[in-house]
Formats: structure tokens, sequence, C-alpha cells
């Protein structure tokens, strides 16, 4: 029984290979030509049968030699940035991977690889190393940083004990800070997880506070700011600390805009039911309403 497989199933083969393919004779006849090769050079098949492929594809470079090189040495040659044109197209920039078939001592099998293709194939490769050394970095960033800041906060805890008053709230802002910067190393570690946020019942007032703590012994010590709190807020779910860090955001702001002369920073919450809004899709006199949506 023949192992080779059946004229149909190679014919099936050579149609569905995706890239232009050509088979030639050593001394550079097209035998035949697969749909790929058709659509990408803009010639039939019938066409291109029977002619020496340096007569049809205008290539700057010996096509002829290279395919004379692989069967006699029975093995494969690559050519690589080669402009190619057929003289119904403008020319492209290709590769051309030229493969003997070893049963048969005289036929080559050419390949044609557009140069788009094989760049973005090599910018993917690029992406993920580029991608995974990265992430190596900041592995590796996080794990150091980690290491002064529990020297950092172990110090604060002890300068604590011996405090009072108003010093041992800025030991305590230290500590916790120092505690908030490895969560958020934590994260950096886990560079690339896009799960999301562990959310848990936060009280934003709480979140508020710390903001302001850590803000007024730093980038908004200039600043002056009033705290006006409804404690019937209910607490509202969301990550503690990326809601302190949009805090933080909102009031460096504040800080920026206000510039090095100051200012009041109002820090305000309220729950307020009776905001109402409505939808107007037609034409006609605005709604007396506070805020209006118009499609």
């Amino acid at each position: 029984m023949s192992d080779l497989p059946h004229p149909e199933t190679l014919g099936a083969l050579w149609a569905s290979i995706p890239s232009p393919a050509l088979l030639l004779h050593a001394d550079g006849t097209i035998l035949d030509t697969n749909p790929a090769a058709e659509n990408f050079l803009n010639l039939s098949a019938r066409n291109l049968a029977q002619c020496k492929v340096y007569d049809r594809l205008f290539i700057n470079a010996d096509i002829a030699t290279a395919t004379l090189r692989s069967t006699q040495n029975q093995s494969p040659v690559f050519i690589n940035d080669i402009e190619l044109t057929t003289g119904e197209r403008a020319p492209v920039k290709i590769s051309v991977q030229l493969a003997p078939l070893f049963a048969s001592g005289n036929l080559v099998l050419m390949l044609i690889l557009p140069c788009d293709q094989s760049e973005r194939l090599g910018r993917s490769g690029q992406a993920k190393t580029a991608a995974k050394s990265a992430i190596g970095m900041a592995e590796m960033l996080a794990h150091e940083i980690k290491n002064p800041l529990a020297g950092i906060s172990g110090a604060a805890q002890l300068l604590s004990m011996g405090l009072q008053g108003e010093d041992r709230e800025l030991t305590d802002l230290i500590v916790e800070e120092a505690r908030r910067i490895v969560k958020i190393l934590e994260q950096v570690e886990r560079f690339g997880d896009v799960r999301p946020p562990i959310r848990v019942p936060v009280n934003v007032h709480d979140a508020l506070d710390r903001a302001r703590k850590s803000a007024v012994v730093g980038f908004a010590k200039h600043m002056h700011i009033i705290e006006e709190y409804d404690p019937s807020l209910p607490p509202t779910f969301a990550d503690n600390d990326q809601l302190m860090q949009v805090f933080l955001n909102l009031i460096k702001n504040s800080a920026e805009a206000a510039g090095a002369k100051g200012g009041t920073i109002w820090l305000h919450t309220y729950f307020d039911i009776s905001w109402r809004f409505r939808r107007r899709d037609g034409s006609g006199n605005p709604l007396p309403l506070q805020i209006e949506i118009i499609d």
C-alpha cells in the first residue's frame, strides 16, 4: 500500500496554502500556481504556466541562479527584502523562500512572503519580548523599593511610641502611607493582571480624611482645606486605596491650579435625593431643570 496522499488531497493542500506559492522546474519554468499567488500577482495560473519565472515576475534578485542552487544542493534558499513587480502592479517588498521537492530532484517550491506580513510577525515577537522585560523590571523595582519602605515604617512606629497629639498623627500618617505604597507596589508586581479591583464597603469620609492628611504635609501645605461632610452617607462599594488615590489627585489638581499664592479647597459631601435628569430629543423651549441632556 502506498504511503503517498491521494492526488485529490494533494490538490486540496496546494490550494489551501495561505501564502503565494509557485511550483518551478529547475530551469525556472512555472509549472503551477496556487490561488493565493494568483490573487497576489493578479495573474491567472494559465497565464503564468510554462513561462520562465524571471520573465513574468520582475524581481531585483537572481531567481534563476537561486532556483538552480536549491535543486543542485537539495537545500532551501532564502532571499529577504527584495522588490517584486509583475508589470500589472506597483513594486512591493517581499521575501522569497525556495525549497526543493526531494522526491522529484528537479522541482522547486517557491513561496512569496510580503514584507508587511513578516514585519508584523517580527513586531509581534518583539512586543511579547518587550512586555516580558517590562514585567520583569516592574517586579524587580517593586521588590527593591519594599525593603527601604519597611525600614521607614518601622522607624515611624518606634518614634510614635514616645510622641503625643499632632506629632503622633504625623508618624501614624507615615506608617499608613508606607503601607499604601506597599499595596501599590504589590499591584505593580502583578503587572499585566487585568482582573477587576476588589471592592468592599468603604467609608468615603475616611478616604477623604486620609487624602487630606497626606496632602497638607506635602503638595497642599499652602492651601486652606475646609471639610463639610454629611455623616448620613452610607458606605460606598469601592477599592479603598484607589478611591483615596482619586481624592489625592483631585486635591493635587486644585493645589496646582491655585499656584504658590494658595487658596481654599472645599471638601463637601452630601446626599441629595431630589436631583433629577430628563432627556430631551426634540426641538422646542429648554426644560426648566437643573441638568438637561440633549441628544
